[in-house]
């Protein structure tokens, strides 16, 4: 099967691996696959799927990335439309310098320390940022990822000749008019099969354009997502957060984020969402990084984190 090379330099420095189990989330996601060498992802390129895989070359201080396409007819913007994907995917042109002038602050240091390299992942659109949010609202991470995947797997695209390849996630086209008993049968609830439903209908329509509005302000941003069915403020925020990539937002509706928080900085009272305000202020620009660093320790936590890093890798 044809395939095309590409070679890349993120901005340093930069770490594959804890960039990817930032975008990942969890070890069952099937859509941004990791084996902990290669990240794979299929895009949808000029209607055909593609897949990307990604490995990092040199080190965190000096980093390379070997890019494969494979399909069975490479697209004439394949590059193109790859580095974009990446460029949001894995935030390769993300300089976060200013962040870590704070290596310095007394609780915020040994995190930023630790996890050196970690670049903020974003959705690869808007769109798969909201279902994102939808198919984990008010349930636990692992089981919204495991319907994310469902979802996948029944309407994702795929490189059918590469048996590695991941499903790619449905854009609205691939859900748009899809019967809701089928998204039913897949575990979401109706409401949530009605949020997904309404929205990828009025996306094929063209009522709406989800990525334009990745220019307006917070607050207007935030009340055109929550005039969406089914988006209140804990998926707006994430999708300001993931989906257009403002670091300063941390989801304080968050459940788990908001404890990690609270354990982090070793409150004995639960936060709430104003005080998960307060607490970051000191922080700000950067409270949506904060969230990524306590993501990224809650995985280690779990053993999911399988790297030593050498005086070298960390030193700031």
């Amino acid at each position: 099967m044809p395939t095309e090379t590409l070679a890349l330099r993120p901005t340093s420095p930069f770490r594959l691996d804890l960039t990817v189990w930032a975008l990942r989330r969890h070890p069952e996601n099937l859509i941004d696959g990791w084996d902990g060498r290669i990240y794979r992802r299929t895009l949808i390129i000029d209607g055909q799927p593609v897949q990307m895989a990604v490995t990092l070359e040199g080190t965190s201080e000096d980093p390379g990335l070997q890019v494969i396409l494979t399909a069975p007819r490479i697209p004439a913007r394949a590059e193109a439309a790859a580095i974009r994907a990446l460029e949001r995917l894995l935030g390769i042109r993300v300089d976060l310098s200013a962040f870590y002038q704070l290596a310095g602050d007394p609780q915020l240091g040994p995190l930023i320390t630790r996890f050196k390299g970690m670049k903020p992942p974003r959705f690869l659109t808007l769109f798969e940022a909201l279902i994102n949010a939808i198919a984990c609202q008010q349930v636990t991470l692992a089981l919204g990822i495991r319907l994310i995947n469902r979802l996948a797997k029944a309407f994702g695209r795929r490189v059918e000749e590469d048996p590695e390849a991941p499903p790619a996630f449905p854009g609205p086209e691939d859900l748009a008019g899809r019967p809701p008993e089928v998204l039913q049968a897949l575990g979401f609830s109706r409401q949530k099969v009605r949020a997904i439903l309404t929205l990828a209908e009025m996306m094929t329509a063209g009522a709406i354009d989800l990525e334009s509005w990745e220019s307006l302000p917070d607050t207007e941003a935030i009340a055109r997502l929550q005039g969406l069915h089914g988006i209140g403020r804990w998926s707006a925020e994430y999708a300001l957060l993931r989906g257009m990539g403002r670091l300063h937002i941390f989801p304080g509706d968050d459940v788990g984020a908001r404890r990690r928080l609270q354990q982090w900085l070793g409150r004995r009272q639960p936060l709430d969402y104003e005080g998960v305000r307060h607490a970051l202020a000191r922080w700000q620009p950067y409270a949506g990084l904060v969230y990524f660093h306590l993501l990224l320790q809650g995985l280690e936590e779990q053993g999911l984190l399988q790297w030593k890093p050498s005086p070298g890798e960390v030193s700031l």
